[in-house]
């Protein structure tokens, strides 16, 4: 089997700490290349936790099922590897126990959000400025839409909207005029260097550049997998299939991730005691999680002079009460 690059898993020894509390179900809901189910499983073997435990590790990446399966061989009897996308995690869960003759209620969940370095990396795959390829950005390939498609199709006003909402880009308008004014003089833009290309002339300064082509092509890229959507869906979805006491840790890498695992951590975290001034003695509804931790962790230097990527890592972790 080849062996592909996926990136070092971020905050290990955080999450292990933090999840891996006893014998039961515990999900890695963003499989990827397996690091941090292969911690999770050790450290289960390790506290004499894995009689009784499963680990179920979801990935809608073909690529990153089959890595992961090599990786997590040593434990393939507790573990078990589904394709799909981890909005779907409480069906999927429930699938799998119901197999298993277990009860769906999880003891651990992890969230490691964001696109793998072996995605950015696969020039095939699109999904970054500095490799040619193909516009594509589908984390699963089996989906229809591409960036290709949005670049191609969307008009001026819907690409500027996506560029600043998405990608937060001070000069959405003018990158989607200029994609405009393109399309119509050469027919369709097909390749990233050539997309970039247009990007590039309407930035000034490289540090401008570098900055302006990242969020345009996070901005394709939330788009192509409706990241963003499927986020807060999974976290909903996620909390309610959490046993008693069982845990969930978000790791999120830009601020609108970051943004919506805060609001929906909050919102599920927070007592209804009805309109101001009652004076009720117990809530009208009561939060059903509470915050682990009430601020982000982020990574040591020490993590991040051997591993850049964990410079923009931050860590939730919620219990469901």
């Amino acid at each position: 089997m080849a062996q592909y690059s996926y990136h070092e898993p971020v905050l290990v020894s955080e999450i292990l700490a933090f999840l891996v509390t006893k014998p039961g179900i515990y999900v890695d809901g963003t499989l990827g290349g397996g690091g941090h189910s292969l911690a999770i499983l050790r450290a289960l073997q390790k506290a004499g936790y894995s009689e009784g435990s499963v680990l179920i590790g979801i990935d809608q990446d073909d690529a990153a099922l089959q890595e992961a399966a090599e990786k997590l061989k040593d434990f393939e009897a507790r573990t078990v590897l589904v394709k799909g996308n981890f909005q779907a995690i409480g069906s999927m869960v429930k699938s799998v126990c119901g197999e298993k003759g277990l009860q769906p209620k999880v003891t651990g969940i992890l969230l490691d959000l964001g696109v793998s370095s072996f995605q950015i990396d696969t020039a095939a795959r699109g999904f970054s400025y500095l490799r040619e390829g193909p516009l594509d950005m589908r984390m699963d390939m089996d989906s229809a839409l591409s960036a290709g498609d949005i670049v191609n199709t969307y008009e001026e006003k819907e690409l500027a909207r996506l560029f600043y909402r998405y990608g937060e880009e001070p000069r959405s308008r003018s990158i989607a005029r200029a994609i405009v004014a393109y399309r119509l003089k050469n027919g369709s833009i097909n390749r990233t260097q050539e997309l970039a290309g247009i990007i590039r002339g309407n930035a000034v300064g490289r540090d401008k550049i570098i900055k302006t082509l990242s969020r345009v092509f996070q901005a394709l890229r939330i788009e192509v997998n409706r990241e963003l959507e499927v986020l807060r869906r999974a976290l909903y979805e996620s909390i309610d299939c959490l046993d008693d006491h069982g845990r969930m840790a978000v790791i999120s890498y830009h601020s609108l991730e970051d943004r919506i695992v805060k609001t929906v951590f909050a919102e599920k975290a927070r007592s209804d005691w009805g309109p101001k001034g009652v004076g009720l003695r117990e809530p009208l509804e009561r939060g059903t999680i509470s915050l682990v931790t009430r601020k982000p962790l982020v990574a040591a230097e020490q993590e991040i002079d051997a591993n850049p990527r964990a410079r923009s890592a931050k860590l939730r972790v919620i219990e469901k009460l």
